[in-house]
């Protein structure tokens, strides 16, 4: 009687072990399917956090990690509001445990934003785990791209009237003019940049997921610390003056004259206006 109970646990042991041994070939083919259709999403907030479990998180270059479904839409936000803004991503391999629960691709990215002077090629390595539904989700995400970003391998000496001024970027308000004068700010490496303003001239208030360091180099500029523009808590900072605004610091501007600042950090540089709706470029 014993020995037939020991057989039949065995065998219900073995059974369930059997069980969930999965068809890996198959749930690689899954997979493959399934990065395909989350770089679909790339330009849907919505559906581009749901393809992430709530714990996951975005490991991109020069940047601090992005954690959670919250971390996960702010760094999307930081990525798509980059004018000219597209991404596209081509998975090459897929493995998945011999349990078929977890599993991983690789595969390459290319990368276009207003602010690059070319498309930014890469790599990446994405980690799924498959939900009890079925479906597999991103538990994390890590990407670099190819090149190293613009260093400083040589030296760069621009003179005031070689300054080649533009439009202002579209997150920013009308009326200013900007111009780059070492770097690209747009990728993770150092940049310099500078921005002239007319008088009157107002930033809502913002934060930048990088240090961000002003000097005023003529008028006068005015910054204020918090998550809603208040003049009065604005404090002058006339021509030769300096801020260093740490990364995720709320705080927001305003040229008191015609003003003309210089910012310098390490990229990529994202406006992230706190109120969405203070967004120019959202604005039709």
């Amino acid at each position: 009687m014993r020995c037939s109970l020991c057989l039949m646990v065995t065998v219900v042991v073995l059974t369930a072990a059997c069980s969930k041994t999965a068809n890996v070939e198959q749930e690689r083919n899954n997979l493959i399917q399934r990065d395909k259709d989350w770089s679909q999403s790339a330009t849907d907030a919505d559906k581009f956090v749901s393809f992430v479990v709530d714990d996951g998180a975005v490991f991109p270059p020069g940047m601090p990690a992005a954690n959670g479904s919250a971390g996960v839409r702010a760094f999307h936000a930081q990525l798509s509001s980059l004018p000219g803004f597209s991404v596209t991503w081509t998975p090459t391999k897929a493995e998945v445990g011999g349990a078929g629960d977890i599993g991983y691709t690789v595969g390459t990215y290319e990368l276009n934003a207003g602010t690059f002077p070319a498309p930014e090629k890469g790599k990446y390595v994405t980690v799924w785990r498959k939900q009890p539904d079925g479906q597999w989700k991103v538990a994390y995400d890590v990407f670099n791209a190819d090149t190293p970003g613009p260093g400083p391998t040589q030296h760069v000496m621009v003179a005031a009237s070689a300054v080649a001024w533009g439009d202002a970027p579209p997150f920013l308000p009308a009326g200013a003019k900007a111009a780059v004068i070492a770097g690209d700010p747009g990728k993770a490496a150092p940049f310099v940049i500078r921005l002239q303003a007319p008088a009157g001239y107002q930033i809502a208030a913002h934060w930048h997921p990088t240090d961000e360091n002003v000097t005023v180099l003529s008028g006068t500029f005015a910054i204020g610390m918090g998550d809603k523009f208040d003049q009065a808590a604005l404090k002058d900072l006339p021509a030769g003056s300096a801020a260093v605004l740490p990364a995720e610091m709320r705080h927001f501007g305003m040229a008191k004259t015609a003003a003309t600042i210089q910012v310098h950090g390490t990229g990529p540089f994202t406006l992230n206006y706190v109120n969405p709706a203070d967004d120019p470029s959202k604005k039709k």
